[in-house]
């Protein structure tokens, strides 16, 4: 007897709907995994500047996938992706492809389950956990979309600025609460304390500026330099 054609569509989605929860837990214990250790140090700040606009409905991956999806070429999308992770995200658009023939919903539910693979993927390679796609329009703060903004006006004039004011006025706020501590008597550790709390942001503040700046956050997590043992304390 012949498989009505709505029997075969629920089976399909059914399909679809359980690789969607295996992916999306699987990539929540994997995100785990790789946010743990950051936890320890100072590499929380360093994940968060990793993370960009990539897992929003209108970021530039998910808008390459809708491309890939529309034309039926996945070389809009491999190049978000490391070469090693090249036979999943082709497996992944295939996959979608042949879903997306079968009606609508099935359609609606392979795009998403495509979108949440390549972001996943993508983000993985930039050591950032997978935390769900976000919804189009998603505030995210001036830096990304400026950057977007300037390689289409082909000027970077404009991010510089808004980098350049940044980064001057948090300087100036560290340095300010730690100069603003910094002279205090010996017998009063209270005070001390209040200088080292001020201190230590400012001083890992400017390091990490410096690490981002020369690429060398990209090589290393940041550490608990010896210089934070070494400042000096003018005391009176």
């Amino acid at each position: 007897m012949k498989t009505p054609r709505s029997f075969q569509l629920l089976s399909v989605l059914g399909v679809v709907v359980v690789a969607i929860v295996l992916d999306r837990a699987a990539a929540y214990f994997s995100g785990i995994e790789r946010v743990l250790p950051d936890l320890a140090g100072e590499g929380v700040l360093l994940l968060a500047w990793a993370i960009g606009h990539c897992d929003t409905l209108d970021g530039s991956v998910v808008t390459a996938a809708r491309k890939a999806l529309e034309t039926g070429n996945v070389n809009h999308v491999l190049p978000w992706v490391r070469s090693q992770d090249e036979p999943e995200i082709r497996h992944a658009f295939k996959h979608a492809m042949s879903v997306r023939k079968l009606g609508p919903q099935a359609r609606q539910l392979a795009d998403t389950h495509f979108f949440e693979t390549l972001v996943r993927v993508h983000r993985a390679s930039e050591g950032a956990p997978y935390t769900g796609l976000k919804p189009a329009g998603s505030d995210l703060g001036p830096a990304a979309p400026a950057a977007d903004q300037a390689l289409e006006d082909g000027s970077v004039d404009a991010v510089m600025k808004l980098l350049t004011d940044a980064v001057r006025v948090g300087v100036r706020q560290h340095f300010h609460a730690a100069m603003s501590r910094r002279n205090f008597a010996l017998d009063d550790v209270a005070a001390g304390r209040e200088y080292v709390e001020a201190y230590v942001p400012y001083v890992h503040y400017i390091e990490r500026l410096w690490d981002v700046a020369t690429g060398a956050a990209l090589d290393h997590p940041p550490e608990h330099s010896a210089h934070e043992h070494q400042h000096s304390v003018h005391v009176h």
